[in-house]
């Protein structure tokens, strides 16, 4: 994808149509029930259904795009596994025996595995879908990230591989992560673009102890010092502290977004990415949905900087898309409830009976 495109793509993001907004409310408050006694179920399908543009839209097709990639940053002993988790995971999530794989099978969703950045070469591996920028980011304590160019190809990649997919016809696209050290990465990103200080923003990630996760905001604060990226530019930002996976699920919102599709982000991680696609448009954030609230402390920081609340809490610190695949069975209920419950008229029920 050449760069034109991407800035094609980009200023094809639109704010969803609002006109139709009062018609989907007039249909939800004559259903069989007292106004807005289903809550957010009613809430999500409000804003499912004024994405789609349509008061009774079609939900039926379902799929999870999981990115990975590996992460320098991992060589300063960051996390609590080696960085080879990261490859091993991925022929994990091929043979369908991660925790995405489970939860995407319970909801009937496909799983897209995109390799944006492994540190290994997987060849021609079935299933995989390569879209490799290079072999992992660089060591961002010592280096930047990555070059300015491989930040826009890893947002090219996600916009690629949305794009594909809704051009299959899916409905609603989740998106997942998996690499070694990414939540070092993402507390760097949340940390520059919300300016929240760094021991506010940087959690446990894989489960490191205190003094590990003292060395973490050690890692993390050097590293915003020493590169300086700038708050209000999505690049500098991906370039000096990003990661590859994390800048394709920006992609991947970003395609979505453009063919008003709904994303549904993970944790902490996707919601990293999520910043980068709102410093690039700001009418990204119209088409998310906020799965859960991750145990990693800074995702409330970064929810709350987007103006997202999540469905769920439910203390989940996985990411893979395992959050998004439960939020995505909670969209597709509200939605089933706005096409299929009756209506007071059509079900001979007065509203005063209630």
């Amino acid at each position: 994808m050449e760069e034109r495109l991407f800035d094609k793509i980009l200023t094809a993001v639109k704010k969803p149509d609002g006109s139709i907004k009062k018609r989907i409310q007039e249909r939800l408050d004559n259903l069989t029930k007292p106004p807005g006694s289903l809550g957010r179920l009613e809430e999500a399908a409000l804003k499912y259904a004024v994405i789609r543009g349509a008061v009774n839209p079609v939900l039926r097709r379902k799929t999870i795009l999981t990115f990975v990639g590996d992460h320098g940053i991992a060589e300063e002993g960051v996390s609590a596994y080696p960085k080879e988790v990261t490859r091993q995971m991925v022929f994990n999530f091929l043979r369908g025996g991660a925790a995405v794989n489970v939860l995407a099978r319970h909801i009937r969703a496909g799983v897209r595995i995109v390799d944006v950045g492994v540190d290994y070469d997987f060849g021609k591996t079935e299933g995989l879908i390569s879209k490799k920028v290079r072999r992992g980011t660089g060591n961002f304590l010592k280096t930047p990230a990555m070059t300015k160019k491989e930040a826009v190809m890893a947002i090219e990649a996600g916009i690629e591989t949305a794009i594909a997919e809704t051009e299959c016809g899916v409905d609603i696209v989740g998106v997942g992560d998996m690499g070694i050290g990414n939540s070092s990465s993402a507390a760097g990103i949340t940390a520059v673009i919300t300016e929240k200080p760094v021991e506010e923003i940087t959690g446990r990630g894989t489960g490191i102890d205190d003094a590990g996760l003292r060395h973490k905001i050690a890692v993390i604060k050097s590293a915003i010092a020493l590169h300086k990226p700038k708050q209000d530019d999505p690049i500098d930002i991906m370039r000096k502290v990003g990661g590859l996976e994390i800048g394709a699920i920006a992609g991947a919102i970003i395609g979505c977004a453009s063919r008003k599709i709904p994303i549904v982000l993970d944790g902490f991680i996707a919601t990293a990415g999520a910043l980068i696609a709102f410093l690039l448009n700001k009418n990204t954030v119209k088409y998310l949905f906020a799965s859960h609230l991750s145990k990693e402390k800074g995702h409330i920081a970064a929810l709350r900087y987007l103006g997202l609340k999540p469905l769920l809490d439910l203390h989940l610190r996985l990411g893979e898309g395992t959050g998004a695949c439960l939020a995505i069975n909670l969209i597709e209920a509200g939605v089933r409830i706005l096409n299929e419950m009756a209506t007071f008229d059509g079900a001979g029920v007065s509203r005063n009976d209630l």
